[in-house]
């Protein structure tokens, strides 16, 4: 009778051992020791691998850390950066500087950029119709949303006469416009 009390009780047993053993392994995963952030303005801990790649690259002589760099570049499929001098940059002499502007003549700027500063708020629903048909793909929606958050620019990168036209047809409907 004995035995048959012992067999009915071992899955409760055993199930009650195995719940004990996963808390256990909890506990043990819980009590693990927290890492701490490194402060700011302290160096964070190098790992080992990186160390020892670090004390190889700067035991290499010129020519090696040139040849390190070509296969680098070769492998990694990197561009060539351009060099920076080591002082900076040299401050031209002022005298030189003024020659060249005098020699080169003045760049005629060739494309400007309209925007649309304020507008007359009796005039908005015009204004928004304008836009709309000005402005290639955009619904009623879009040219309110627009109108709406002024200043804004209309259009970038036109000629002059394209700009002018611009300024023109949102003007007489109550837009001020600037050209830049």
């Amino acid at each position: 009778m004995n035995s048959i009390k012992i067999v009915r009780n071992l899955p409760r047993q055993w199930r009650s051992f195995s719940r004990c053993s996963i808390l256990q392994q909890e506990v043990l995963q819980a009590a693990q020791p927290l890492s701490v952030p490194v402060p700011e303005g302290v160096d964070k801990p190098v790992s080992p691998k990186i160390e020892k790649l670090f004390t190889e690259i700067t035991s290499l002589n010129l020519l090696e850390v040139s040849e390190l760099s070509q296969v680098l570049k070769k492998r990694l499929n990197l561009p060539d950066a351009p060099v920076m001098p080591m002082g900076g940059f040299a401050m031209a002499p002022v005298a030189a500087q003024e020659d060249e502007e005098a020699a080169t003549p003045k760049a005629v700027k060739t494309s400007f950029t309209v925007k649309m500063t304020k507008f007359d708020d009796k005039q908005k629903v015009a204004l928004i119709k304008e836009v709309k048909s000005l402005l290639e793909g955009f619904n009623l929606v879009q040219a309110k949303k627009f109108v709406e958050s002024v200043p804004t620019v209309v259009k970038a990168d036109i000629s002059k006469d394209e700009a002018e036209k611009l300024k023109e047809a949102l003007s007489k409907v109550g837009a001020v416009i600037e050209i830049e």
